[in-house]
């Protein structure tokens, strides 16, 4: 069966070589690539956070195995929900989900569910799928839905996916989507920002939860940031580093309202 996007024109060009171009003109090509156990990227659309996103996925080696884990912000669906078998079609073409990672997962973390519901009018996740798409020819990949901010549940999810990757044959990535602050300042957002990636670099995913709860700081996608920094930890990460961080106001021009856009690598 195939999930077909729910953003494309919308969150990024619905036209094809509009869409290579616009994710070309992100990409880029430093000295060396980080061996990363999972990145953070932002899932906005293009013109406002994709030149963070193209950072980070230019920063680190890429596999040709990936989980990705999203916010859900459309509350449907189940609490922890994987994306079924299938492809998912974005206007770079189909891109394949890995029914044996799926399998995988299942047997790993119970709590886990294959549901469609949670994944057909997601963002967060699809908008991840194009940068892949350029960077590689050919790839697969489980998508996760975290509805929960329960961190028990997001503990054992982490745990899970770190015992999954650890065992596949082949390298696997875990792919964090999260934008960070909404809608205050840049002023604020910023000192906000810098409070749950310094947790993030210090590979604290504990601190990193306490923080968002405690200074009130609306990171869509701490949850799954919280669960893919357990992973990178069990996995081996020494240190997590910012590749990019920026603001929707850097575009508007509206520097009274922003959100915050981060690319981090858990190394």
């Amino acid at each position: 069966m195939i999930r077909e996007p729910a953003v494309a024109g919308r969150f990024y060009p619905g036209n094809p070589s509009k869409l290579l171009r616009e994710i070309e003109s992100y990409l880029s090509a430093p000295e060396s690539l980080l061996d990363a156990k999972a990145i953070v990227a932002p899932h906005a659309g293009y013109i406002y956070s994709g030149a963070v996103a193209g950072a980070v996925f230019s920063a680190v080696k890429l596999p040709r195995r990936f989980i990705i884990l999203g916010p859900n912000h459309t509350g449907m669906g189940a609490p922890l929900a994987l994306a079924p078998a299938g492809d998912w079609r974005t206007p770079l073409g189909l891109a394949s989900v890995d029914a044996e990672l799926n399998r995988c997962l299942l047997e790993e973390c119970p709590m886990l569910r294959e549901d469609r519901a949670a994944h057909s009018r997601e963002h967060s996740l699809e908008v991840q799928i194009p940068f892949l798409q350029a960077r590689l020819d050919e790839f697969r990949f489980a998508a996760i839905c975290v509805g929960t901010a329960d961190y028990t549940t997001l503990e054992a999810l982490g745990h899970a996916l770190a015992r999954v990757v650890r065992t596949a044959a082949k390298p696997v990535l875990i792919v964090c989507s999260s934008d960070m602050n909404h809608f205050e300042s840049a002023e604020i957002a910023t000192v906000k920002d810098r409070l749950a990636i310094e947790r993030v670099l210090a590979l604290d995913a504990r601190g990193l939860f306490n923080v968002v709860r405690d200074e009130n700081i609306t990171m869509c996608g701490f949850a799954p940031a919280v669960a893919a920094l357990i992973a990178g930890c069990d996995l081996g990460a020494v240190s997590g580093k910012l590749v990019r961080y920026s603001n929707s106001g850097e575009i508007s021009g509206d520097y009274g309202s922003v959100v915050g856009y981060a690319g981090l690598a858990i190394v």
